[in-house]
């Protein structure tokens, strides 16, 4: 006996909500809000399921799946009292595809499929309109031309346009049904000629080719960079929709929009939309009429309005989200064609979670769950400065907010391969498409001439949070000439523009921006994140007013002070190379006493900054060449002063008194000396690697006159605090342990400092030494190390160099995007942890360091502390701190309290 074929088809009244994997975004929404008794056109959808099995066996149809499409669409057609193809009473459907994520880069809807010449005729008889009917058969050649048989959309524009012109009208629905038979035979050839073949007047080979599209448009370029750049996995296929079609494009009582059930770029809880009269749903968000607001229906058609109102409070209730529903009007009838949640701007996103609390639908732990930490950065974005003085060239609608400054391109591609040089780019088109996906990503924001708040370029930049101002009809964009033109200017590739998503301004040349401020409601989000997360936040921070900033985000310590980012000052810098560069001792102790006000002023000021938290601050840790004179420009300085000695020997230039000239030889020839010492040194300290080389406690176990003048500033410092009052609590950081030996002499010297300090100033105060993890033997052999040491701080920047063997700047600048590009590494390594390899010794140096000590207190320090995947993964590894940049300490705060909801109490 044959197996019984998989179930592939189900109609909108089998469906619910929960089975999105299944029926994709689309499906499930129409099916449930089917199930809740919402005016929704019956249909039915071809499942994901379905989507593999095809792209599985060689893009053939599964068995079964046409005779279950088949018996679908003879129930509709009984539902409907029509049929598909039948010359008195024709059925029309729609045709969507629709992923279990919602994602541009999908096969564009194909409407009104179903019509020929003969069911066109009668559709004119049924509805006493022929200008309607024709105008439908031109929107199917049309839509199936492009989408199905890959003709080119210029194309058929081009002729639209002619036909627009040809007849003297402004708009599509103003044409009469001679144009419109007309356009329709010129829409049939173009077909011919850009497909070679026909257009298939047989309405159910119609149906099975658009199946056929929404399934190949899975594996499409665009669907793929759009998932790669998402993270979105590449098996869950796409579901079908298919759908007896409404009109909003029968009569001036008819009209498709789109609206949200709150703002979608503020969160202001009142619905806001656009919707076109005598237009189809592709009209809307194609940008090619500009809409009108919601509001605007209100006095056209109040009792739609009212209809409208009243569903978007019951689908926002129902699924307790904000959602975006785009609807039709027949004839004064309202429909639903779909319905899924909004997507938000950072700004919205918190100002929805909080509202929502407040409004009884969800309760704290789920608002924090639905603002993403991606967001709080986002809300982080730069902005105008308002006391900048602007010229504005134009406006246009506020489409995504935030602000961007950048040189003009007019082609995706061009952008991204601009972007991918270091320029800072500006994408401008008269609209956006799926196809413009790579170059979005690229560009710092978006600018069209057509469109409105609902249009693809909208969506899209505010899905990225990337600044975007749309629906600018002043400007002129001239693609071929790779030209803008306004108010009489023109703009070409190469000129900077700026634009403000937030007023919709388009701004001539760069402008000064400023950092925005943190909202009431984002502090409440993030205090709610406090509550939940297990995980502690400190900031990266090496100066007294970033340690203020870190405390003003909600840091709860500084989890890395970097003691030679202190000498990078000009005034700083030769006292520091004079102490590297010291042949002895004296040398070095002269340059080290220089040094030790300058350190003590550095650590009382952060100290005080965060009185009351620890302070983890990391003994000098400089790959040498960093502080080290350029040889080159020395032996430069050697030569100049050579030939200036030989021009003195020679009197040249300088004065006739012999005495004078001698002491003038000798002056510059006691500087030749100091240079070639310089370079002596400089080429005795040379190394081949420095970044493995004489630093971190290689340094202070060689030297360690300059780890004894650090550990003094530090607890002079910490003992003025004591005296004053104040409740400084810092934590010294030995930095490159690869052996529990190297620790132990460098705590030694540390704790004797401290025990001196404790004797001249009478002040006690505690003393806690740990160290760095960030060499692959460190992990390794943490339980011995843990013997010394306090508490473990995972560098994992050196950690992941020294575990992958890389350079970070040279694989960054010449491999690592095509390593992640080519599916080799799944992300750059330096910027999401990786678990099997680096996580992996994280993960045994907590193991073992706690045999040893079990409350051994441990941290991350590097830059992976403030990337939510990374963030993640240390919850699970047991870590109890991340630390990160001062200014991604909200992030870290809301990222923890996510991995504490998706994985429930931190493990022991």
């Amino acid at each position: 006996m044959s197996a019984t074929p998989a179930k592939y088809v189900y109609s909108f009244a089998e469906g619910t909500a929960e089975m999105r994997d299944l029926l994709g975004g689309k499906g499930a929404g129409l099916a449930e809000m089917t199930r809740i008794g919402l005016p929704v056109p019956p249909g039915f959808t071809i499942s994901t399921r379905a989507c593999i099995a095809y792209s599985e066996g060689g893009r053939r149809f599964p068995a079964g799946l046409e005779d279950q499409i088949a018996a679908s669409l003879a129930a509709l057609e009984s539902d409907m009292g029509k049929r598909l193809g039948d010359p008195s009473r024709p059925l029309l459907l729609s045709v969507r595809s629709g992923a279990a994520v919602s994602m541009p880069g999908m096969m564009d809807t194909i409407l009104n499929l179903g019509l020929n010449e003969e069911t066109t005729r009668a559709l004119a008889d049924l509805t006493g309109d022929p200008a309607f009917a024709w105008d439908c058969y031109r929107r199917l050649l049309q839509m199936f031309g492009e989408v199905v048989l890959r003709c080119r959309a210029s194309d058929f524009e081009e002729a639209l346009e002619e036909a627009r012109h040809h007849a003297g009208v402004q708009h599509d629905h103003e044409l009469s049904e001679e144009h419109l038979i007309k356009l329709s035979e010129e829409y049939r050839a173009i077909i011919r000629r850009g497909s070679r073949q026909a257009f298939p007047s047989d309405p159910h080979e119609q149906l099975r080719l658009a199946i056929t599209a929404v399934f190949d448009s899975w594996q499409n370029d665009r669907a793929r960079v759009y998932r790669d750049a998402n993270r979105i996995p590449h098996d869950l296929g796409t579901a079908v929709n298919i759908q007896a079609m409404v009109f909003g494009n029968l009569d001036v009582r008819s009209g498709s929009g789109v609206l949200f059930t709150r703002n979608p770029s503020t969160g202001h809880p009142a619905i806001l939309g656009e919707y076109l009269p005598q237009a189809q749903g592709e009209d809307v968000v194609a940008g090619i009429r500009t809409p009108l607001r919601i509001d605007v229906m209100r006095n056209d058609q109040p009792l739609v309005h009212a209809e409208l109102e009243r569903v978007s409070r019951l689908l926002e209730g129902h699924y307790r989200e904000v959602q975006d529903i785009e609807f039709t009007v027949e004839s004064g009838r309202l429909f639903i064609l779909q319905t899924r949640a909004a997507k938000l701007t950072a700004e919205a996103a918190v100002r929805r979670s909080v509202d929502l609390v407040a409004e009884g639908l969800i309760d704290k732990a789920e608002a924090v769950r639905r603002v993403p930490p991606e967001a709080v950065e986002r809300l982080l974005h730069r902005r105008i400065d308002p006391q900048s003085k602007l010229e504005v060239l134009a406006r246009g609608l506020p489409a995504s907010p935030g602000a961007a400054t950048g040189t003009v391109v007019f082609d995706a591609g061009r952008a991204e391969k601009l972007a991918a040089r270091g320029h800072r780019v500006l994408l401008v088109r008269p609209e956006t498409t799926p196809d413009d996906i790579h170059g979005m990503i690229a560009a710092q924001g978006v600018l069209t001439s057509r469109g409105g708040m609902t249009c693809h370029a909208a969506i899209v930049a505010r899905h990225m949070g990337k600044p975007c101002v749309v629906g600018c009809d002043s400007l002129r964009i001239d693609l071929g000439a790779g030209a803008l033109l306004v108010q009489g200017r023109r703009f070409g590739e190469g000129d900077v523009l700026s634009i403000d998503g937030s007023t919709g301004e388009v701004v001539v040349g760069e402008v000064r921006m400023i950092e925005p401020e943190m909202s009431d409601r984002l502090l409440q989000i993030l205090s709610w994140a406090d509550e939940l997360r297990s995980l502690g936040v400190r900031a990266n921070a090496d100066n007294p007013a970033d340690a203020a900033r870190s405390r003003a985000n909600g840091a709860a310590g500084i989890g890395l002070c970097r003691t030679e980012h202190m000498f990078m000052a000009q005034e700083r810098l030769p006292v520091v190379q004079a102490m590297i560069m010291a042949e002895t001792t004296d040398q070095r102790q002269a340059a080290l006493r220089q040094l030790l006000p300058m350190q003590r002023e550095d650590f009382y000021g952060i100290l005080l900054a965060m009185d009351g938290l620890p302070v983890t601050i990391r003994l000098l840790d400089p790959p040498l060449h960093e502080f080290l004179p350029n040889v080159s420009d020395l032996e430069h300085e050697a030569g100049r002063l050579r030939r200036r000695v030989r021009r003195q020997g020679r009197g040249e230039g300088e004065g006739r008194n012999h005495r004078e000239r001698e002491a003038k030889v000798e002056q510059t020839l006691n500087a030749l000396e100091t240079v070639e010492r310089m370079i002596r040194r400089a080429r005795a300290l040379d190394e081949v690697n420095p970044m493995l080389g004489l630093r971190g406690c290689r340094l202070g176990i060689v030297y360690p006159e300059i780890y004894a003048m650090q550990a003094r500033a530090i607890f002079e410092a910490t003992a003025q605090l004591v005296r004053e009052g104040r409740d400084p609590q810092p934590e010294v950081m030995i930095p490159l342990v690869g052996h529990v030996k190297e620790l132990a002499v460098t705590k030694r010297d540390v704790e004797a400092v401290a025990e001196a300090v404790r004797v001249e100033t009478g002040q006690g105060f505690p003393v806690v030494v740990g160290t760095m993890i960030e060499v692959p033997r460190a992990a390794l052999t943490a339980d011995e190390i843990a013997q010394e040491a306090e508490f473990f701080s995972f560098g994992t920047n050196d950690l992941t160099q020294t575990t992958f063997g890389y350079s970070r700047d040279d694989a960054e600048g010449k491999f690592l995007h095509h390593y992640v590009a080519e599916g080799i590494l799944p992300d750059n390594p330096f910027a999401v942890i990786d678990p099997a390899g680096v996580g992996r010794l994280v993960e045994m140096g907590v193991k073992l360091g706690r045999v040893t000590r079990p409350g051994l207190k441990i941290g991350i320090c590097g830059e992976h502390g403030g990337e939510p995947a990374s963030i993640a993964f240390c919850h699970q590894a047991g870590l109890d701190y991340v630390s990160c940049s001062p200014y991604r300490v909200p992030v870290a705060r809301l990222a923890a309290a996510h991995a504490a909801l998706r994985g429930g109490v931190k493990p022991d």
